[in-house]
Protein backbone atom coordinates (compact mmCIF):
# COMPACT_ATOMS: atom_id res chain seq x y z
CA UNK A 1 0.00 0.00 0.00
CA UNK A 2 1.15 3.53 -0.84
CA UNK A 3 1.94 5.96 1.46
CA UNK A 4 -1.06 8.24 0.37
CA UNK A 5 -3.69 5.45 0.13
CA UNK A 6 -2.57 4.87 3.61
CA UNK A 7 -2.90 7.95 5.00
CA UNK A 8 -6.27 8.05 3.12
CA UNK A 9 -7.65 4.89 5.06
CA UNK A 10 -6.38 6.95 7.81
CA UNK A 11 -8.49 10.04 7.40
CA UNK A 12 -11.62 7.82 5.72
CA UNK A 13 -11.21 6.02 9.31
CA UNK A 14 -11.15 8.73 11.62
CA UNK A 15 -13.93 10.38 9.53
CA UNK A 16 -16.45 7.75 10.54
CA UNK A 17 -15.16 7.64 14.35
CA UNK A 18 -15.70 11.09 14.81
CA UNK A 19 -19.25 10.70 15.44
CA UNK A 20 -19.29 8.64 18.50
CA UNK A 21 -15.90 10.23 19.46
CA UNK A 22 -17.79 13.32 19.91
CA UNK A 23 -20.61 11.45 21.54
CA UNK A 24 -18.34 10.42 24.18
CA UNK A 25 -16.74 13.82 24.44
CA UNK A 26 -19.82 15.63 25.40
CA UNK A 27 -21.09 13.00 27.55
CA UNK A 28 -23.85 12.39 25.12
CA UNK A 29 -25.19 8.10 24.19
CA UNK A 30 -27.13 7.48 21.12
CA UNK A 31 -30.46 5.52 21.65
CA UNK A 32 -30.42 5.03 17.76
CA UNK A 33 -27.98 3.17 15.81
CA UNK A 34 -29.90 4.85 12.75
CA UNK A 35 -30.16 1.10 10.86
CA UNK A 36 -32.36 -0.87 13.89
CA UNK A 37 -35.03 -0.56 16.61
CA UNK A 38 -32.38 -2.10 18.63
CA UNK A 39 -32.66 -1.01 22.13
CA UNK A 40 -35.95 -0.25 21.88
CA UNK A 41 -38.90 -2.36 23.42
CA UNK A 42 -42.14 -2.92 21.82
CA UNK A 43 -45.39 -2.42 23.73
CA UNK A 44 -48.56 -2.40 22.49
CA UNK A 45 -47.49 -1.81 18.89
CA UNK A 46 -48.67 -3.39 15.42
CA UNK A 47 -44.89 -4.84 14.11
CA UNK A 48 -44.34 -2.52 11.35
CA UNK A 49 -45.61 1.14 12.87
CA UNK A 50 -42.41 1.76 13.83
CA UNK A 51 -39.55 1.11 11.73
CA UNK A 52 -36.21 2.49 10.33
CA UNK A 53 -36.12 3.77 6.63
CA UNK A 54 -32.75 5.87 5.63
CA UNK A 55 -31.21 6.17 8.74
CA UNK A 56 -34.49 7.48 10.60
CA UNK A 57 -37.32 5.77 12.49
CA UNK A 58 -40.43 6.05 10.74
CA UNK A 59 -44.15 5.64 12.54
CA UNK A 60 -47.29 5.23 10.79
CA UNK A 61 -49.32 6.36 13.67
CA UNK A 62 -51.68 3.30 13.40
CA UNK A 63 -52.53 2.17 16.27
CA UNK A 64 -52.35 4.08 18.71
CA UNK A 65 -48.76 2.92 20.59
CA UNK A 66 -45.23 3.33 22.23
CA UNK A 67 -41.88 2.14 22.51
CA UNK A 68 -39.49 2.78 24.75
CA UNK A 69 -36.32 2.81 26.37
CA UNK A 70 -35.17 -1.07 27.56
CA UNK A 71 -34.59 0.46 31.24
CA UNK A 72 -35.67 3.68 33.26
CA UNK A 73 -33.45 6.92 33.35
CA UNK A 74 -33.55 9.88 36.74
CA UNK A 75 -31.78 12.45 35.75
CA UNK A 76 -30.84 13.31 31.54
CA UNK A 77 -30.85 15.67 28.97
CA UNK A 78 -32.29 14.17 26.21
CA UNK A 79 -32.39 15.57 22.31
CA UNK A 80 -34.17 14.25 19.35
CA UNK A 81 -35.31 15.62 15.89
CA UNK A 82 -38.59 15.01 14.41
CA UNK A 83 -40.73 15.80 11.10
CA UNK A 84 -44.36 15.06 10.73
CA UNK A 85 -45.04 13.86 7.15
CA UNK A 86 -48.76 15.26 6.63
CA UNK A 87 -50.48 18.40 8.05
CA UNK A 88 -51.95 17.95 11.48
CA UNK A 89 -49.96 15.43 12.52
CA UNK A 90 -49.41 13.99 15.92
CA UNK A 91 -47.38 12.29 18.22
CA UNK A 92 -44.96 12.18 21.41
CA UNK A 93 -42.16 11.95 23.11
CA UNK A 94 -43.05 10.26 26.93
CA UNK A 95 -40.65 11.15 29.97
CA UNK A 96 -40.38 9.14 33.21
CA UNK A 97 -43.14 6.48 32.33
CA UNK A 98 -44.48 3.28 33.29
CA UNK A 99 -43.69 0.04 31.18
CA UNK A 100 -47.15 -0.70 30.62
CA UNK A 101 -50.64 1.14 29.42
CA UNK A 102 -52.41 2.75 31.95
CA UNK A 103 -56.40 1.19 32.37
CA UNK A 104 -58.50 1.87 29.76
CA UNK A 105 -55.67 3.24 27.55
CA UNK A 106 -53.49 3.33 24.96
CA UNK A 107 -51.48 5.67 26.43
CA UNK A 108 -48.69 5.22 29.32
CA UNK A 109 -48.50 7.52 32.44
CA UNK A 110 -46.05 9.67 32.40
CA UNK A 111 -45.21 13.20 31.21
CA UNK A 112 -45.50 13.97 27.74
CA UNK A 113 -43.92 15.76 25.36
CA UNK A 114 -46.19 16.59 22.42
CA UNK A 115 -45.34 16.49 19.37
CA UNK A 116 -48.16 18.09 17.22
CA UNK A 117 -48.56 19.82 14.03
CA UNK A 118 -51.33 22.51 12.93
CA UNK A 119 -53.62 23.51 16.41
CA UNK A 120 -53.71 25.70 18.27
CA UNK A 121 -55.97 27.33 20.82
CA UNK A 122 -55.84 29.07 24.34
CA UNK A 123 -55.48 26.10 25.79
CA UNK A 124 -52.79 23.94 23.60
CA UNK A 125 -50.15 25.01 20.72
CA UNK A 126 -48.36 22.57 18.19
CA UNK A 127 -45.58 24.18 19.66
CA UNK A 128 -44.13 22.22 22.47
CA UNK A 129 -46.75 21.83 25.22
CA UNK A 130 -45.62 20.02 28.28
CA UNK A 131 -48.07 17.97 30.63
CA UNK A 132 -49.44 15.03 32.90
CA UNK A 133 -50.77 12.67 31.61
CA UNK A 134 -53.13 9.36 32.79
CA UNK A 135 -51.76 10.16 36.74
CA UNK A 136 -48.52 11.42 36.73
CA UNK A 137 -48.70 14.87 38.55
CA UNK A 138 -46.80 18.16 36.92
CA UNK A 139 -47.27 22.23 38.03
CA UNK A 140 -46.15 24.11 34.96
CA UNK A 141 -44.22 27.17 34.94
CA UNK A 142 -46.93 29.29 34.32
CA UNK A 143 -50.56 28.84 35.20
CA UNK A 144 -52.60 27.09 32.70
CA UNK A 145 -55.97 29.04 31.51
CA UNK A 146 -57.79 26.34 32.88
CA UNK A 147 -55.70 25.23 35.42
CA UNK A 148 -54.41 22.23 33.89
CA UNK A 149 -50.99 20.43 34.88
CA UNK A 150 -49.89 21.44 31.12
CA UNK A 151 -47.55 23.83 30.43
CA UNK A 152 -47.81 26.46 27.44
CA UNK A 153 -44.98 27.09 25.23
CA UNK A 154 -43.64 31.05 25.82
CA UNK A 155 -43.22 31.02 22.17
CA UNK A 156 -44.60 29.47 18.89
CA UNK A 157 -41.17 28.19 17.24
CA UNK A 158 -42.13 24.67 15.54
CA UNK A 159 -42.14 24.39 12.23
CA UNK A 160 -44.43 22.61 9.63
CA UNK A 161 -44.83 19.08 7.94
CA UNK A 162 -41.57 18.56 5.98
CA UNK A 163 -39.23 20.19 8.10
CA UNK A 164 -37.03 19.24 10.97
CA UNK A 165 -37.13 20.42 14.58
CA UNK A 166 -34.95 19.67 17.37
CA UNK A 167 -35.98 19.11 20.82
CA UNK A 168 -34.11 19.27 23.78
CA UNK A 169 -35.88 17.77 27.29
CA UNK A 170 -33.78 18.53 30.34
CA UNK A 171 -35.31 16.13 33.10
CA UNK A 172 -33.74 17.06 36.67
CA UNK A 173 -34.66 16.37 40.20
CA UNK A 174 -38.71 16.63 39.26
CA UNK A 175 -38.52 19.53 37.11
CA UNK A 176 -38.10 19.37 33.12
CA UNK A 177 -37.56 21.79 30.69
CA UNK A 178 -37.78 21.95 26.94
CA UNK A 179 -36.44 23.80 24.22
CA UNK A 180 -37.44 23.87 20.67
CA UNK A 181 -34.81 24.89 18.13
CA UNK A 182 -32.64 25.91 20.35
CA UNK A 183 -34.34 28.08 22.66
CA UNK A 184 -36.63 26.90 25.70
CA UNK A 185 -40.39 27.36 25.56
CA UNK A 186 -41.70 25.29 28.55
CA UNK A 187 -41.39 22.94 31.53
CA UNK A 188 -42.84 22.33 34.76
CA UNK A 189 -41.53 21.26 38.45
CA UNK A 190 -43.16 18.98 41.12
CA UNK A 191 -42.86 16.13 39.12
CA UNK A 192 -44.29 12.30 39.87
CA UNK A 193 -43.15 9.89 39.03
CA UNK A 194 -39.45 11.28 37.77
CA UNK A 195 -37.87 8.57 36.93
CA UNK A 196 -38.89 5.89 34.27
CA UNK A 197 -38.96 4.94 30.94
CA UNK A 198 -38.28 7.16 27.94
CA UNK A 199 -41.34 6.07 25.32
CA UNK A 200 -42.10 7.17 21.28
CA UNK A 201 -45.55 7.92 20.54
CA UNK A 202 -47.86 6.42 17.14
CA UNK A 203 -50.47 9.13 17.25
CA UNK A 204 -52.85 8.74 14.33
CA UNK A 205 -50.08 10.21 12.20
CA UNK A 206 -46.90 9.70 9.85
CA UNK A 207 -43.96 11.03 11.96
CA UNK A 208 -40.46 10.82 11.71
CA UNK A 209 -37.75 10.68 14.61
CA UNK A 210 -33.87 11.08 13.97
CA UNK A 211 -30.33 11.63 16.12
CA UNK A 212 -31.99 10.47 19.66
CA UNK A 213 -29.06 10.71 22.13
CA UNK A 214 -29.03 10.78 25.86
CA UNK A 215 -26.88 12.30 28.57
CA UNK A 216 -27.19 11.11 31.91
CA UNK A 217 -26.79 14.07 35.12
CA UNK A 218 -26.32 12.75 38.70
CA UNK A 219 -28.98 10.54 40.66
CA UNK A 220 -30.61 12.75 43.16
CA UNK A 221 -30.37 9.82 45.57
CA UNK A 222 -32.72 7.87 47.28
CA UNK A 223 -36.93 8.54 45.90
CA UNK A 224 -40.18 8.05 47.23
CA UNK A 225 -41.31 4.54 45.21
CA UNK A 226 -44.69 6.76 44.49
CA UNK A 227 -42.07 8.68 42.36
CA UNK A 228 -40.78 5.89 40.72
CA UNK A 229 -42.42 4.54 37.22
CA UNK A 230 -44.05 1.15 37.49
CA UNK A 231 -41.05 -1.24 36.19
CA UNK A 232 -41.75 -3.77 33.47
CA UNK A 233 -42.65 -7.58 35.21
CA UNK A 234 -42.78 -9.86 31.77
CA UNK A 235 -45.84 -8.85 30.28
CA UNK A 236 -46.08 -8.87 26.64
CA UNK A 237 -49.34 -7.75 24.43
CA UNK A 238 -51.52 -10.32 22.86
CA UNK A 239 -53.11 -7.93 20.39
CA UNK A 240 -51.44 -5.25 18.17
CA UNK A 241 -54.17 -3.06 17.30
CA UNK A 242 -54.25 -3.96 13.60
CA UNK A 243 -55.83 -7.52 13.55
CA UNK A 244 -57.10 -10.33 14.96
CA UNK A 245 -53.32 -12.56 14.87
CA UNK A 246 -53.21 -14.44 17.47
CA UNK A 247 -56.61 -14.89 17.98
CA UNK A 248 -59.40 -17.10 16.61
CA UNK A 249 -62.53 -14.98 16.08
CA UNK A 250 -66.02 -17.73 16.47
CA UNK A 251 -66.70 -18.51 12.93
CA UNK A 252 -70.77 -18.08 13.36
CA UNK A 253 -69.94 -14.45 15.13
CA UNK A 254 -67.17 -13.21 13.45
CA UNK A 255 -68.73 -9.98 12.08
CA UNK A 256 -69.55 -8.96 15.23
CA UNK A 257 -65.77 -9.02 16.29
CA UNK A 258 -64.01 -6.04 14.80
CA UNK A 259 -60.79 -4.53 15.66
CA UNK A 260 -61.11 -0.95 16.38
CA UNK A 261 -57.37 1.13 16.91
CA UNK A 262 -56.02 -0.07 20.28
CA UNK A 263 -59.38 -1.99 21.22
CA UNK A 264 -61.18 -5.26 19.87
CA UNK A 265 -65.26 -4.31 19.97
CA UNK A 266 -68.23 -6.62 20.27
CA UNK A 267 -71.57 -5.37 19.43
CA UNK A 268 -74.28 -7.45 19.58
CA UNK A 269 -78.49 -7.61 19.73
CA UNK A 270 -78.66 -8.77 23.08
CA UNK A 271 -76.91 -8.41 26.19
CA UNK A 272 -76.75 -12.30 26.60
CA UNK A 273 -73.06 -13.61 26.69
CA UNK A 274 -71.78 -13.80 23.46
CA UNK A 275 -69.13 -16.16 21.43
CA UNK A 276 -65.79 -15.96 23.26
CA UNK A 277 -62.67 -14.50 20.73
CA UNK A 278 -59.67 -17.17 21.95
CA UNK A 279 -56.32 -16.98 21.60
CA UNK A 280 -54.25 -19.09 19.45
CA UNK A 281 -51.45 -19.53 21.95
CA UNK A 282 -51.63 -21.68 25.18
CA UNK A 283 -50.33 -21.11 28.69
CA UNK A 284 -49.82 -23.07 31.92
CA UNK A 285 -49.39 -20.88 34.72
CA UNK A 286 -50.04 -17.24 33.42
CA UNK A 287 -50.75 -13.94 35.30
CA UNK A 288 -53.18 -11.71 32.21
CA UNK A 289 -54.35 -8.29 32.85
CA UNK A 290 -57.03 -7.24 30.48
CA UNK A 291 -59.20 -3.49 30.11
CA UNK A 292 -62.63 -3.89 29.49
CA UNK A 293 -65.94 -1.91 29.39
CA UNK A 294 -69.44 -1.62 28.52
CA UNK A 295 -69.70 0.98 25.88
CA UNK A 296 -73.01 3.24 26.30
CA UNK A 297 -75.76 0.76 28.18
CA UNK A 298 -76.71 0.72 31.69
CA UNK A 299 -74.98 -2.03 33.76
CA UNK A 300 -76.15 -5.12 32.59
CA UNK A 301 -77.39 -7.81 35.59
CA UNK A 302 -74.79 -9.42 36.70
CA UNK A 303 -74.31 -12.95 34.12
CA UNK A 304 -75.17 -16.31 35.78
CA UNK A 305 -72.02 -17.37 35.06
CA UNK A 306 -68.81 -17.08 36.21
CA UNK A 307 -65.63 -16.81 34.44
CA UNK A 308 -64.61 -20.19 36.34
CA UNK A 309 -68.19 -21.77 34.90
CA UNK A 310 -67.08 -20.64 31.38
CA UNK A 311 -63.77 -21.43 31.28
CA UNK A 312 -64.91 -25.02 32.09
CA UNK A 313 -68.14 -25.04 29.36
CA UNK A 314 -65.05 -23.70 26.96
CA UNK A 315 -62.68 -26.84 25.94
CA UNK A 316 -58.98 -26.22 26.08
CA UNK A 317 -59.39 -22.90 27.44
CA UNK A 318 -57.48 -22.05 30.60
CA UNK A 319 -58.40 -18.61 31.77
CA UNK A 320 -61.59 -15.88 30.74
CA UNK A 321 -62.07 -12.42 30.70
CA UNK A 322 -65.69 -11.87 31.28
CA UNK A 323 -67.37 -8.27 31.85
CA UNK A 324 -69.44 -9.00 35.14
CA UNK A 325 -71.14 -6.09 37.19
CA UNK A 326 -70.00 -6.10 40.80
CA UNK A 327 -69.18 -3.62 43.47
CA UNK A 328 -65.65 -3.70 42.52
CA UNK A 329 -66.75 -2.68 38.45
CA UNK A 330 -66.80 0.91 37.54
CA UNK A 331 -70.20 1.81 35.78
CA UNK A 332 -70.98 1.39 32.29
CA UNK A 333 -68.59 3.84 29.81
CA UNK A 334 -65.69 3.59 32.36
CA UNK A 335 -62.92 1.11 32.23
CA UNK A 336 -62.39 -1.84 34.34
CA UNK A 337 -58.91 -3.59 34.79
CA UNK A 338 -59.22 -7.32 35.76
CA UNK A 339 -55.79 -9.22 36.54
CA UNK A 340 -55.73 -12.85 36.78
CA UNK A 341 -53.59 -15.26 38.36
CA UNK A 342 -53.48 -19.27 37.36
CA UNK A 343 -50.97 -20.95 39.76
CA UNK A 344 -51.80 -24.85 39.18
CA UNK A 345 -55.99 -25.30 40.14
CA UNK A 346 -55.88 -21.78 41.41
CA UNK A 347 -57.23 -18.46 40.28
CA UNK A 348 -56.78 -14.75 42.21
CA UNK A 349 -58.17 -12.27 40.72
CA UNK A 350 -58.25 -8.15 40.85
CA UNK A 351 -60.44 -5.75 39.82
CA UNK A 352 -59.40 -2.20 39.93
CA UNK A 353 -56.99 -3.01 42.12
CA UNK A 354 -59.52 -4.57 44.71
CA UNK A 355 -58.76 -8.47 45.11
CA UNK A 356 -62.08 -10.10 44.53
CA UNK A 357 -60.47 -14.05 44.36
CA UNK A 358 -57.62 -15.22 46.57
CA UNK A 359 -56.13 -18.39 45.47
CA UNK A 360 -60.06 -20.04 44.91
CA UNK A 361 -59.56 -23.62 43.65
CA UNK A 362 -60.62 -24.09 40.59
CA UNK A 363 -62.16 -27.45 39.36
CA UNK A 364 -61.84 -29.15 35.45
CA UNK A 365 -59.11 -26.32 33.98
CA UNK A 366 -56.82 -28.30 31.84
CA UNK A 367 -53.05 -27.52 33.02
CA UNK A 368 -52.07 -25.65 29.70
CA UNK A 369 -54.95 -24.03 27.76
CA UNK A 370 -56.53 -20.62 25.93
CA UNK A 371 -57.24 -17.23 27.34
CA UNK A 372 -61.02 -16.47 25.83
CA UNK A 373 -62.79 -13.02 26.05
CA UNK A 374 -66.32 -13.60 26.81
CA UNK A 375 -68.61 -10.61 25.26
CA UNK A 376 -71.14 -10.16 28.02
CA UNK A 377 -73.42 -7.41 27.03
CA UNK A 378 -74.51 -5.55 23.77
CA UNK A 379 -71.38 -3.68 23.32
CA UNK A 380 -68.63 -3.97 24.91
CA UNK A 381 -64.40 -3.29 24.21
CA UNK A 382 -61.62 -4.93 25.52
CA UNK A 383 -57.67 -3.44 25.30
CA UNK A 384 -54.52 -3.90 26.53
CA UNK A 385 -54.99 -7.64 26.78
CA UNK A 386 -50.87 -8.47 28.38
CA UNK A 387 -49.78 -11.74 29.27
CA UNK A 388 -46.93 -13.04 31.61
CA UNK A 389 -45.99 -16.60 31.66
CA UNK A 390 -45.25 -17.72 35.68
CA UNK A 391 -42.49 -20.05 36.65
Amino acid sequence: MSRSMSVSVVLTALLVAAPSAQAQDDGFVSLFDGRTLDGWVNINCAPDTFGVRDGVITVTGVPICEIRTPRMYENFVLELEYQHQKPMGNAGVFVWADALPARGQPFLRAIEVQVLDGRNSETYTSHGDVFAIHGAVLTPDRPHPNGSMRSLPSERRAKGPGEWNHYRITANKGTIKLAVNGKEVSGGYDISPRKGYIALESEGAPTLFRNIRIKELPSAGALDPSQVATAYEGHTALYDGVSFTGWQPPRDEASRWRTNDWTMAYESTTAAPGKPLTSVGTWGDVEIIADWRWVDEQEPAATQSTPAVAARMLPGVRAVVMPQAGAAMQAAGKWNRVVQRIVGDRLTVSVNGQVVSDAVLQEGLPARGRIALVPAGRKVEFANILVKPLP
